[in-house]
């Protein structure tokens, strides 16, 4: 037996070093989609495009534009004159906000009546507006404390007391988005790259007509699945270890937590994908139909799955249905490791659920898979 098993598994590491596209696929492909992932997929918004239509132009209207200026997150690129011009520029998507401040901002101020300003925001991108809105308020409200307190100081007054929150990130220190999605794509990378891998493989067996050669061999059905699967959850245990790196040391994502501990969650979360991928190879005849069943099961286990929405915000009986979905538990498990330096005891209940779906699919797998093969 474990003689047959030996020859599988060298038969399909020479298929797959042997055929560049397969090799780039596995090596070199999540390499690059890490680094291009890790750039763009990003909720930080900075240098925003900001038009400045300013009717007071006065020395208080100017000291508040320049704070919102030096803050890095507002670049004022047009200045505007008119409300044709404001709605023009947003219309055109030349700027995403607008900040209007009316005339007799600085009376208002120094009157000690409440001055108002507007920061109009282009709300097709819904995450991006409410980031703006938010860095506007926070700016506008230093602004308004400062002018406070000058106002308290020339009139001598006691200064009012207050409440200051201290606030303090754990794990994210920097409250970077990048830290918190690279670890992700590495998990969304692995699953994508096992299903494809497994389920093409067998079906390439059966396109070119050496399925029917090997089924006329003695070996079994059992060891001919071991040979289709451990290579590429070997490859894949590769692939994590190389992407870590590059995450590690290209995007300076900590990694707090046990490698050993990150390992075996892998093997558990291999199950899941090696075991659908083959339940996939199953009811496809062509590679071109394993291709689009893969992405047909990819791209709803990641949305489900936590990555780029949070599961609280879904409907409740979608919030369900996440429960079957693999990657929302190993999501949880690589940035526990990876932000938070958790252990076992913590993540013992998402190992729990990646082994009990890993031995559901694998055990439907194969119980498919004989089936097709009798």
């Amino acid at each position: 037996m474990f003689e047959r098993i030996r020859h599988m598994l060298l038969k399909e590491f020479i298929q797959v070093f042997r055929d560049r596209k397969v090799f780039g696929m596995v090596i070199l492909a999540p390499m690059l989609q890490l680094i291009l992932f890790g750039y763009a997929v990003s909720t930080d918004v900075r240098h925003i495009r900001t038009a400045l239509y300013d009717l007071d132009n006065s020395v208080s209207s100017r000291d508040l534009v320049s704070r919102f200026e030096r803050s890095g997150y507002f670049d004022v690129v047009e200045y505007v004159a008119t409300e044709a011009e404001v709605r023009d520029l947003v219309d055109r998507g030349r700027v995403t906000a607008v900040f209007r401040i009316d005339k007799g901002f600085e009376n208002d101020l120094r009157a000690g009546r409440t001055a108002a300003v507007q920061m109009i925001v282009d709300g097709t991108d819904s995450n991006t507006a409410s980031v703006v809105l938010a860095y506007s308020a926070t700016i506008a409200a230093r602004y308004s404390e400062g002018v406070l307190q000058a106002r308290l100081a020339r009139l001598h007054g006691p200064e009012a007391g207050r409440v200051t929150l201290a606030s303090r990130a754990w794990f994210n220190e920097n409250l970077e988005s990048r830290n918190f999605f690279v670890p992700g794509v590495i998990a969304t990378l692995t699953m994508l790259v096992t299903l494809m891998l497994t389920s093409m493989a067998v079906v390439r067996e059966k396109e070119i007509g050496t399925m029917e050669q090997i089924l006329v061999t003695p070996i079994r059905p059992i060891e001919f699945i071991l040979g289709k699967t451990v290579p590429f959850a070997l490859l894949a245990l590769f692939d994590i270890l190389l992407i870590t790196v590059v995450g590690v040391f290209w995007f300076d994502v900590p990694i707090r937590g046990s490698l050993l501990l990150l390992l075996g969650a892998s093997l558990l979360y291999l199950m899941t994908t090696l075991g659908m991928g083959l339940l996939i190879s199953t009811v496809s005849n062509t590679q071109q139909q394993a291709m689009m069943t893969t992405f047909f099961y990819f791209f709803p286990a990641m949305l489900l799955s936590g990555f780029m929405f949070p599961i609280a915000n879904m409907p409740q009986p979608v919030q369900y249905l996440t429960y079957l979905d693999p990657l929302r538990y190993f999501l949880v498990v690589i940035r526990g490791i990876f932000l938070k330096g958790v252990g076992l005891d913590v993540l013992a209940p998402q190992l729990a659920a990646l082994a009990l779906l890993g031995v559901a699919t694998l055990a439907l797998a194969v119980r498919r898979f004989h089936k097709t093969l009798a």
